[in-house]
């Protein structure tokens, strides 16, 4: 989901159709309990609704208007409290409430910002014996005036009083399977149940609570080991508005029964789980997120229609050594590629995981014309059952995505996963996980929830009034929750103790507390080689920085986002450049407006969407203000001259209103001009450049944007496939769009993916008007010279930046010391040309068609010669730049990045 914090729907993310799919708080309609809040009763008086928000163990915090009058707590085991005829009815017990003069403490405030406005209420002393007790049933706050009439009645969030009793000690709490001695243990937390049981066997094991922790647990033999279970929790689920029984997995499952039926109790340590010479691993040198070039792969897109593959669209594709997708993937990483980022490889709900109830589209695909209706269509029939999901449907955690294994049913998943990152050691690359905590596919009671059937309105973000926060795209996690919080600690250092994962991105992490994820660097930098068999300090971690939602502009907690997450050694990505190369944003109503790579003002593509040649001429130079930042690293102290002639530093820089500069040190922002997310470079270049422009220009026009995150200071991340001009035909959110759009193809000989009909109509109906004919016309189509050249170009820009120590500056010092832009801010500031001199290299950016001059006084006199990679290399372009030392002149052909070497 790597779009832009300006996204406030987010159209583009994996999941933005599986709000459809699956809503998240089932209709209390739908509930034989809907009659207890009558259709005639006020908002003051409606019990589907929880404005009451239980804080801690002594205060209740209310959004009332105050007023003369009695407030009450009100519980019932059964829940049969009811609204009727403006009386609240049914058998309940009650906690007196007293107004809190002054309102929540300064303290409350800072940890709930959002309530600070809140009136407050004390728990009477006497009453606080029976909390516990209270929050296993239903709860109604309740207002009545003095002559006992009732003003007000809601129901009541419990997260912060849960924390506040149980989080200290559940937080320190082992949950999930446990084998000690020969002996196996479950444990769940479970604070609000009125009763738990473990499912086992055939039978009902009595769980024991531990009443500091609200934790159950239970203890049996070892033979306990492999079995299928589920607990069994009897509560109070306020979705639904009833005493319910829920019999659901174990959140911190270890293994699972195909598609997600039953838990197993699988110990990950047991020998017979681990691959040969698992541990005794060697990985590839660690390289340090501020030099890490990554690359983002799916893992069905990696081998599914790759013929040389034997097990096409599994885990142990990545051990067919002699596959093609193999191939490449080790010339990358002998190039300099680092890392592998594999996008989610949990346990998902949107994919059926036996192969034999997978459903395939039921037409020939390859029949219809290559700007037709009709390949979507088929496609979008099957899409349900098919192979096919990124992923961004969390179920379970902590266990790997079974549809990716030969076998899904038990533990065998666990091996090959093992086997795929021993795949990827062995070919020099190590391996990021994508990680997608910031929700889940479900909650309440669907049948795809899991937490919420356990601890109902906890682990879930709740807005005032109770329903459940959905901006994410689908029911939103609480991260700032403590064990919600705990969860994604515990769940990522198993991933990287027991998987030996070298790194983590985080989606939509901008949703999670700053401080969630700062714990989650502490425990993983706790993890030793001796003690844990990883080096915990060597795994990176960067993520999806956005601001937006119910937590924006910090209003819940610090976030994690772009700003706040500067100097903590965390990446966010940078979507600055990327809009600048790219030009416009993902979300243009009009896909044709140009930018720093695609033609605007320099090779204009008629679009009125791109305004009046002066007015194209005016946002390509700021766009390039906009890429001189991002090749800093986005340096929010970074001074320099923009084009304008002003001294700004990077922060000043103007990004729709926000700093373009926000990193304090390099490392801190991950550059990028394509990832999953919104159309492929490929596709972008496609709608934006000129329709006449050939594919060997348009080959050149790729290179070119991806030089400029490959040659940023910081680490640089590149979708997988791009170097062959990797194509989805136009398709700008393929997470359900099946292999026919997604899958990437390693031998040029299968073309690039362009020209498989129109995109899915789900997400681009709106555009096929722009994409019809481009997909009908014969120019956009590359043969393979020019898939296999800007495949070996890229390379060579890998290799230049590898091998060079500039590219990876550890300091802002040393930044702005050894990197500058000599002509910016001067006549000699050509629109569509970026210079840029970082210590013994100059690197011309010229995405003009033409070739054009560079003379750089400073270095007049000076040698330079081109980098002998490029002057060996694969580009027989580049190999025409040339310098003037008389004069300091660099001259480098039209859509080209050429880099000098001073000798």
């Amino acid at each position: 989901m790597t779009g832009s914090p300006r996204r406030r729907t987010l159209a583009t993310t994996a999941l933005a159709l599986l709000a459809a799919l699956a809503p998240l708080t089932p209709s209390a309609a739908a509930s034989p309990r809907a009659p207890a809040t009558t259709a005639e009763a006020p908002d003051e008086l409606d019990l589907t609704k929880s404005r009451a928000q239980w804080i801690d163990r002594s205060t209740l915090a209310w959004d009332l208007q105050g007023g003369a009058a009695t407030h009450e707590l009100v519980y019932s085991l059964d829940g049969r409290l009811a609204v009727r005829d403006g009386r609240l009815s049914g058998e309940g017990r009650r906690i007196r409430l007293l107004p809190a003069p002054g309102g929540l403490t300064d303290a409350q405030r800072k940890k709930y910002p959002h309530l600070k406005e809140y009136e407050a209420f004390t728990v009477d002393p006497r009453d606080r014996e029976g909390i516990r007790r209270a929050l296993t049933g239903q709860l109604v706050a309740v207002r009545q005036d003095a002559d006992g009439k009732l003003l007000t009645a809601t129901g009541v969030q419990t997260h912060g009083v849960l924390d506040d009793l149980y989080g200290a000690t559940a937080t320190k709490t082992t949950l999930g399977p446990r084998f000690h001695h020969g002996r196996t243990s479950l444990a769940v937390w479970a604070p609000t149940a009125q009763s738990a049981a473990l499912e086992l066997d055939g039978r009902r094991v009595p769980m024991r609570r531990d009443d500091a922790s609200g934790v159950w647990s239970a203890t049996g033999p070892g033979d306990w080991a492999g079995k299928p279970y589920r607990y069994v929790v009897k509560v109070w689920a306020p979705s639904v508005r009833e005493v319910v029984t829920n019999k659901v997995t174990d959140p911190y499952s270890t293994a699972l029964t195909a598609d997600s039926g039953r838990s197993l109790a699988v110990d990950l340590s047991d020998p017979r789980l681990a691959p040969k010479g698992w541990d005794r691993l060697r990985k590839p040198r660690a390289t340090p997120l501020r030099a890490a070039q990554i690359q983002e792969l799916h893992i069905r897109d990696f081998s599914v229609e790759d013929h040389t593959a034997r097990h096409p669209g599994q885990y142990l594709a990545f051990t067919d050594t002699a596959s093609d997708g193999m191939k490449h993937l080790r010339e990358l990483a002998r190039a300099g590629t680092s890392y592998v980022h594999l996008l989610p490889a949990f346990d998902m709900s949107s994919v059926p995981e036996r192969a034999a109830e997978q459903e395939r589209p039921a037409c020939d695909l390859r029949a219809a014309a290559p700007d037709s209706e009709e390949q979507q269509a088929c496609v979008a029939r099957s899409a349900a059952k098919d192979a096919y999901n990124w992923g961004y449907d969390p179920l379970h955690y902590t266990v790997p995505e079974g549809s990716y294994a030969s076998d899904p049913e038990g533990p065998r998943r666990t091996v090959e996963f093992r086997r795929m990152v021993q795949g990827l050691n062995g070919a020099g690359l190590r391996t990021v996980m994508d990680v997608v905590y910031n929700h889940t596919v479900a909650s309440g009671q669907d049948d795809r929830s899991v937490l919420d059937k356990i601890v109902p309105g906890y682990y879930h973000r709740l807005l005032a009034d109770g329903t459940v926060a959905s901006s994410t795209c689908c029911a939103n996690t609480a991260t700032e929750n403590a064990m919600m919080g705990k969860l994604v600690v515990d769940s990522l250092v198993t991933w990287a103790k027991e998987y030996k994962v070298d790194g983590f991105r985080f989606d939509l992490m901008g949703h999670q507390p700053k401080a969630n994820v700062l714990a989650v660097r502490a425990a993983l930098d706790a993890l030793t080689p001796d003690k844990d068999g990883v080096d915990g300090k060597k795994i990176i971690l960067y993520g999806e920085g956005w601001n937006f939602g119910e937590v924006a502009d910090d209003a819940r907690f610090v976030q994690a986002t772009q700003k706040n997450m500067a100097g903590t050694g965390i990446a966010t990505f940078s979507d600055r450049a990327r809009d600048a190369v790219r030009g416009g944003s993902p979300f243009d109503g009009d896909p044709g407006i140009q930018g720093f790579a695609s033609g605007l003002y320099t090779d204009p593509n008629g679009s009125q969407a791109n305004g009046t040649p002066a007015e194209q001429k005016a946002r390509l130079l700021h766009y390039q203000d906009l890429l001189k930042v991002g090749l800093t690293g986005n340096l929010a102290a970074y001074t320099f001259t923009d084009s304008a002639g002003r001294e700004v530093k990077g922060a000043q820089v103007d990004y729709n209103g926000a700093p373009a500069g926000y990193a304090a040190a390099p490392g801190d922002a991950v550059s990028y001009a394509d990832a999953h997310d919104n159309e492929s470079l490929y596709d972008a270049l496609a709608f934006k450049l000129p329709r006449d422009t050939t594919p060997a220009e348009r080959a050149r026009m790729q290179v070119l944007a991806m030089a400029t995150a490959t040659l940023s200071q910081g680490p640089s991340l590149s979708q997988a496939g791009s170097d062959l001009l990797r194509s989805k035909s136009l398709d700008r959110n393929s997470f359900d769009s099946g292999d026919w759009f997604n899958a990437i193809h390693w031998s040029c000989r299968d073309g690039n993916g362009f020209g498989r009909g129109l995109p899915p109509a789900a997400d681009n109906k709106d555009k096929w008007p722009f994409a019809r004919p481009l997909l009908g016309s014969t120019t956009l189509t590359p043969g393979c010279r020019q898939i296999t050249g800007t495949s070996a170009a890229y390379r060579d820009l890998v290799r230049l930046r590898a091998g060079e120590p500039d590219f990876s500056l550890k300091t802002a010092g040393q930044v702005q010391s050894r990197l500058s832009f000599p002509l910016s801010g001067t006549a000699a500031e050509t629109p569509g040309v970026v210079t840029m001199v970082l210590g013994d290299l100059v690197v011309v950016f010229n995405a003009t068609p033409d070739a054009r001059t560079q003379r750089v006084a400073a270095v007049k006199g000076t040698p330079y010669h081109l980098h002998p990679v490029q002057a060996k290399g694969a580009d027989a372009v580049v190999k025409a730049a040339s310098y003037q030392r008389d004069t300091g002149t660099f001259e480098v052909p039209g859509r080209t990045v050429a880099v000098f070497e001073r000798r």
